[in-house]
């Protein structure tokens, strides 16, 4: 039995076409059973609730994951909220949380910040990513 890895998903809304794509990739490996623990863009509290509660329910999320993934583009490095999700896996409470930094495919710059986070850095690669899920929670 394949064992079911939860992650969290670090991402943009502004950029979700690549939380898009990077959730198709996973759903297709093969022998790779996964759960996300993301805050879906459809939850409202990303449109009525304060930073505050975001940020809750962020912390609620990335303590239930195994790893955080990030998609390590050049925006990430001036986005408030993947600054907080690299923060709160650095700091969960019961145990810091492994970061998968991923490199955007075709990316020339990469952020100097998520790369710093990362406990791997992988290219856009859905063996490199799976892998790196594996070894790291």
């Amino acid at each position: 039995m394949v064992a079911t890895k939860q992650l969290f998903i670090s991402h943009s809304w502004a950029y979700s076409d690549s939380y898009e794509r990077l959730v198709s990739l996973l759903d297709k490996r093969a022998y790779f059973v996964w759960k996300d623990f993301s805050v879906p863009k459809n939850d409202p509290i990303h449109t009525s609730g304060s930073d505050a509660a975001l940020r809750s329910a962020i912390v609620a999320r990335v303590q239930l994951c195994h790893v955080v993934l990030i998609m390590a583009g050049v925006y990430s490095t001036y986005s408030k909220w993947i600054n907080i999700e690299i923060n709160v896996a650095q700091h969960a409470f019961v145990k810091p949380k492994p970061i998968v930094a991923i490199q955007p495919w075709g990316a020339e710059r990469t952020s100097s910040v998520v790369k710093a986070a990362a406990t791997r850095l992988v290219g856009w690669n859905t063996e490199s990513i799976v892998s790196a899920i594996r070894a790291a929670g």
